[in-house]
């Protein structure tokens, strides 16, 4: 009697797949951020561009940061097509941007004109009840100035000197020592 071997594990039916089905990834759209200087259009190079993706209900969802190349380019192929993302410029010497953008469309160009700081306003008061006055720019910490008419003893010196009178050796008007 020929007959195959039978086995437990042999069974007719089509066999179980295990594991995860694969998914493609979704489309992704090119987008070239171009950051420049707003008073005179020249680029601006080594710029902080980020990415940051925003889910429907404005949640931010992490983020990506690039420096812009010496044409003030940042380029970035991976945030998927339809999505919304907020981009954030930082640059030395310029007021940070940051704005909304729906990404549409495969290719997306984005022209980003950075301003120079302006005054800022504030709600709060400074010392003297006025509301705080800041100017535009780099700021100084603002340091109380010492009292007047109040002498710390330290470098300061009781004596006089006149200019006929000196301790030193005697010289005539050519200012050589006699």
């Amino acid at each position: 009697m020929a007959s195959n071997p039978v086995h437990a594990q042999d069974d007719n039916t089509k066999p179980e797949k295990h594991g995860r089905k694969y998914k493609a990834p979704p489309e992704t759209s090119n987008i070239e951020v171009t950051v420049i200087k707003g008073f005179n259009k020249k680029p601006i190079m080594n710029a902080a561009v980020i990415f940051h993706p925003v889910d429907s209900d404005g949640k931010d969802e992490g983020f990506l940061e690039m420096k812009t190349d010496p044409d003030g380019k940042a380029k970035i192929d991976v945030i998927p097509t339809g999505s919304q993302v907020r981009i954030q410029v930082i640059a030395t010497g310029f007021s940070t941007y940051a704005d909304d953008y729906k990404i549409e469309q495969a290719d997306r160009k984005i022209t980003i004109a950075m301003i120079r700081p302006r005054a800022q306003v504030s709600t709060y008061l400074d010392e003297s009840g006025k509301p705080s006055q800041r100017q535009p720019g780099i700021q100084e910490p603002i340091r109380p100035k010492p009292a007047s008419g109040s002498s710390s003893g330290a470098g300061s010196s009781d004596t006089t000197s006149t200019s006929g009178s000196s301790a030193s050796p005697s010289s005539d008007s050519t200012g050589k020592p006699q």
